[in-house]
């Protein structure tokens, strides 16, 4: 395809005014965000940035973030959330960011089958610089996590479906279904109205990445907005139907739950999470405020309604066992210290088994693991998960490592 296409960039070329919504950083931190000036082969020429709290322990979780089209690292970085709680749960932060040598609205090309394939393009960039960071911060390379926006969140998808024995858990806001497009005169179709196929017809787009792969795949959570019309809430759906097929559980939640900031959570098999925000447009949920459970700064591409990064984060148990406030569906009857990190046993088995064996705990009909208190699900015997011990009576979700 000749290259000033490229440079057409579909995914959000109809929202190309710069957003204006960079903060400074505050002086109270010390660790700032840093440019990686060289952590590959790099063949998707991206820039790589990284965020590493102070007094961050080895053996942390990492968290790549990925910014929406006419944004940067900096400014999803700013004001998504996610600096709030790496600082506050001490974990690293990778944030990868496009040039506009290679797309003139600074959108990764979620769409170009060179760059959204195994083994090169964006795609193993952004996997060159997990690499990077496993090798040279001591973040666990069990628990690594991927998110963005819009085209991030596209990229997001194409990450899950590339690289499953790298990542633990995605979370794509506002994005698209891997391998809906392959070239830029189709993107536009899947960004509005969206193009419907069958769960296993998604789902085969999604195999067929890694062909043979039969190990974990991660756990996947769907953010987008009710009233967006930029990528489509149909495009929430295909996603859905994409990865529940994927990861073996129908496409008929096992739970929903109502949430701060007018949103939906339905559950499938705790492997798959579709957040709805009523009314929001094409954004990254947040929720600006000193509490706990806000964070973020409210603008252009940032809408103020729920704390997305925050829900993120403790679905994936970045929070080491802190407990919820009393909204979320996950809260624990009492907060819980967090243990010293000492890699113990790690057991799959189902939640029924769990409970049995003094894993985890009954509270609802739901199962928690003792110790963290993450959410894990039904309590039966279908669903299954990875659990790994750190501490006395503390175990943690390790879906990828069991």
């Amino acid at each position: 395809m000749p290259r000033m296409l490229r440079l057409i960039l579909p995914l959000l070329a109809v929202v190309a005014a710069a957003t204006g919504l960079t903060v400074a950083a505050s002086p109270a931190y010390a660790a700032s965000l840093t440019s990686v000036a060289s952590f590959g082969s790099n063949p998707g020429n991206l820039t790589m940035y990284s965020y590493r709290p102070d007094g961050m322990p080895s053996g942390a979780p990492l968290v790549v973030a990925m910014h929406g089209c006419t944004q940067n690292a900096t400014d999803y970085f700013t004001n998504a959330g996610w600096r709030k709680y790496a600082d506050l749960w001490k974990f690293a932060l990778v944030l990868p960011e496009q040039k506009s040598a290679n797309n003139s609205t600074s959108c990764f090309n979620w769409f170009e089958t060179g760059d959204t394939a195994r083994g090169g393009g964006e795609a193993l960039s952004i996997k060159q610089m997990v690499d990077y960071a496993v090798a040279n911060y001591g973040v666990n390379a069990s628990r690594v996590y991927v998110t963005g926006l819009s085209a991030g969140g596209a990229m997001t998808a194409v990450m899950l479906a590339t690289y499953p024995d790298v990542f633990a858990g995605g979370a794509i806001m506002a994005g698209i279904a891997y391998r809906c497009a392959t070239s830029t005169l189709n993107a536009y179709s899947c960004m509005n109205p969206g193009v419907d196929k069958t769960p296993a017809a998604w789902g085969d787009l999604v195999r067929a990445a890694y062909s043979g792969y039969s190990g974990a795949r991660p756990r996947v959570a769907i953010w987008h907005g009710t009233s967006d019309t930029t990528v489509a809430p149909a495009n929430a759906t295909e996603l859905r139907d994409q990865w529940t097929n994927v990861l073996g559980v129908s496409q008929t939640p096992t739970s929903t739950a109502s949430l701060p900031g007018g949103t939906s959570l339905s559950d499938y098999g705790d492997k798959v999470r579709v957040y709805l925000v009523s009314g929001m447009t094409h954004a990254t949920p947040v929720d600006p405020g000193s509490a706990t459970e806000q964070c973020g700064t409210a603008g252009t591409y940032y809408k103020d309604t729920i704390c997305s990064s925050y829900y993120q984060a403790k679905d994936w148990g970045l929070d080491n066992g802190t407990a919820s406030p009393t909204a979320s569906p996950t809260a624990s009857a009492s907060p819980t210290a967090t243990p010293t990190q000492t890699a113990g046993p790690c057991v799959r088995a189902s939640n029924y088994a769990h409970v049995t064996a003094g894993r985890a705990h009954m509270s609802g009909g739901y199962v928690y693991a003792n110790g963290s208190n993450q959410s894990m699900g039904l309590y039966n015997v279908f669903t299954t998960h990875g659990l790994q011990q750190t501490g006395a009576n503390y175990w943690v979700i390790a879906d990828a490592l069991c």
